[in-house]
């Protein structure tokens, strides 16, 4: 626990785990756990180990090195669940899997091994991997239950905050931190009253307990607005050997992918951000390109058809372009099968509504069916899209709304999608009232807050499956 920053082990997880100390340690086991399978495989079977092995083989790390850093796989387990663990190497595995079949399939002079082989060395990895984690785990666990490596904690402040991380040492013995009590300057009738049995002494004792060797951690529970404070105790700290750990109280505010960054020498949270960074970014990017050439592929013939109902059955062009807000604000401009008499894109855009007399009879279909969209993966192939995210508004909505909605424009901190978890949650078509927008803006933050490529395809999958049968959209 020594290098772990106490803001990872917030219950709310809303700041970014640091990295475990470990961390160095499972990149390389995991690369050469994964070098071993293919190399024993091809020993096995006689085959030699010539340059073309190694191309997959860098392939497939190189891969699943990205995947992990998106999934944050290298950061500090110590606080989260062995399913959740496993959960994140497979994903992790399946997607670098599927990027090192198609490079195969792609480049067939560059690699002639047998599918046999390239298989069994994709099955018995993500074995290897998952099943020398949980091990190592395990005697990790087993190591701190028997009082190794063992630290005495104790929090100063009886705040929530305090007392869910007091819960939080208490209820994990695999920590290997045993909890010495709550300080607080407070009379007992001053503390709420779930906090009381906790109190162990005030803020002196607990400095004294420091300064005498007895305690390891301390843990500053404080309100932000207790300054001055927190730094007197800070001070106080500074004479004592004890690593010492604030608990800021930033759960006041909606933070979006929160992270430390360092700007020089200066620590500083980034408060609202975008969780596309690094390998997330190229993630992201990797996952949009590969299933929008697929589903293209698969509707190429029904977009045809599509587009010569339009064209045949009402004037004006197939394709209505309208200008939207893309990723950071940015207009771009969206494709989608017309399906109205009239084509609004100015400073005043009135919403479809039931019965709205502007929509054909092909284009109510089209609606309601999702299907005049699927041009928009062509906005995904130029980048200005993304299957999943934020639906974006026509640029007048967007001027309307973010005056009355806190938060809007946050929605821009990753590229708009064609589908969300706002839509596969019922808030698609009319936004008739602010509440209904308010909602769905929740949904959009909490989108970008909790984003993983799981996400992604559960938000995929739900689209398929109930997005065709929507009784909002008009």
């Amino acid at each position: 626990m020594g290098t772990e920053k106490l803001l990872s082990m917030s219950n709310k997880g809303i700041i970014q785990s640091n990295k475990s100390s470990f961390s160095t340690l499972y990149r390389l086991v995991d690369m050469l756990l994964i070098t071993a399978v293919l190399f024993t495989l091809l020993i096995i079977l006689d085959k030699k180990i010539d340059s073309e092995v190694m191309v997959l083989l860098f392939v497939n790390i190189v891969s699943y090195n990205l995947c992990a850093e998106a999934l944050d796989l290298y950061r500090s387990w110590r606080t989260a669940s062995t399913t959740l663990m496993i959960k994140s190497v497979t994903i992790g595995w399946m997607i670098s899997t599927f990027v090192t079949s198609t490079f195969a399939y792609l480049f067939p002079g560059l690699v002639h091994l047998d599918n046999f082989i390239v298989i069994s060395w994709l099955i018995i990895s993500v074995v290897a991997l998952t099943s020398w984690r949980i091990v190592f785990r395990q005697i990790l666990f087993h190591h701190r239950r028997q009082g190794h490596n063992s630290r005495k904690a104790i929090v100063i402040g009886a705040t929530a905050s305090g007392y869910s991380l007091s819960n939080q040492i208490i209820d994990n013995e695999r920590l290997g931190i045993i909890f010495s009590g709550i300080y607080d300057d407070r009379t007992i009738d001053r503390i709420p009253h779930e906090f009381s049995n906790q109190i162990a002494g005030n803020i002196e004792d607990a400095i004294n307990k420091a300064k005498n060797g007895e305690i390891d951690y301390v843990y500053i529970a404080l309100p932000m607005s207790a300054e001055k404070r927190i730094s007197h105790i800070l001070h106080l700290c500074s004479d004592t050997t004890a690593s010492v750990y604030l608990i800021p109280n930033f759960f006041m505010y909606n933070l979006i992918n929160a992270r430390w960054q360092n700007v020089g020498s200066i620590q500083t949270l980034s408060v609202y951000d975008t969780p596309f960074q690094g390998g997330s970014e190229l993630l992201k990017r990797l996952e949009d390109v590969v299933l929008s050439i697929l589903i293209l592929t698969l509707i190429a013939i029904p977009m045809l058809i599509i587009s010569a109902a339009v064209k045949f059955t009402s004037p004006g062009p197939v394709i209505f372009k309208q200008n939207r807000y893309g990723l950071d604000g940015k207009k771009i401009t969206i494709y989608k099968f017309r399906s109205m008499t009239s084509m609004d894109n100015g400073d005043v855009v009135k919403q479809a509504t039931k019965n709205d007399a502007r929509i054909t009879p092909l284009g109510a279909f089209l609606r309601k069916t999702s299907l005049d969209e699927l041009p928009q993966f062509i906005n995904v192939m130029h980048g200005n899209m993304s299957i999943v995210g934020p639906r974006p508004h026509a640029v007048a909505h967007n001027e309307q709304y973010r005056k009355l909605v806190e938060g809007y424009m946050l929605r821009h901190k990753v590229r708009p999608g064609i589908t969300g978890l706002a839509q596969v949650n019922g808030l698609r078509g009319e936004t008739e009232t602010i509440n209904k927008m308010v909602k769905r803006v929740e949904y959009d933050l909490e989108y970008i807050h909790r984003w993983t490529v799981w996400l992604d395809i559960k938000i995929i999958l739900k689209t398929v499956f109930n997005g065709f049968r929507n009784k909002n959209a008009y």
